[in-house]
């Protein structure tokens, strides 16, 4: 679960290593429970990278469009179970939903094919 203002890593080798997130696209504001939009696995967001490589095309500071591929929040499963990662993570990607990076690192969840992320899927070492 991600929300605004909040830090993540970046799971592909477009040269970005951390992003701040601005604004949430898709997600959820549950009434009752947390009144903020927030992101889960396959979601949209409006990320600012606050640290990158240098020599690479995504510089810090630049904003970019990216979808969540792991949460460290447990998501519920439509089985009953649950899963959860270790740290959260986002991919970042172009206006028609491709990944700027060629390479996918770590783990991303299953969640991403039922939302049509099929590219980023295939480029994932491991789906989980």
């Amino acid at each position: 679960m991600l929300q605004q203002e909040s830090r993540c890593e970046v799971a592909d080798n477009s040269g970005a290593k951390i992003a701040y997130v601005i604004r949430v696209y898709g997600g959820s504001t549950a009434t009752g429970a947390f009144t903020r939009r927030t992101a889960g696995v396959g979601d949209r967001v409006l990320v600012s990278i606050k640290k990158a490589l240098p020599g690479g095309d995504i510089k810090a500071g630049d904003k970019s469009k990216a979808v969540v591929v792991r949460t460290s929040k447990p998501r519920r499963r439509a089985d009953g179970s649950y899963i959860r990662f270790d740290s959260s993570a986002v991919v970042l990607i172009q206006d028609d939903g491709n990944p700027k990076g060629t390479r996918i690192f770590g783990p991303v969840a299953r969640e991403l094919r039922d939302r049509n992320y099929m590219k980023i899927v295939s480029l994932a070492s491991e789906v989980v």
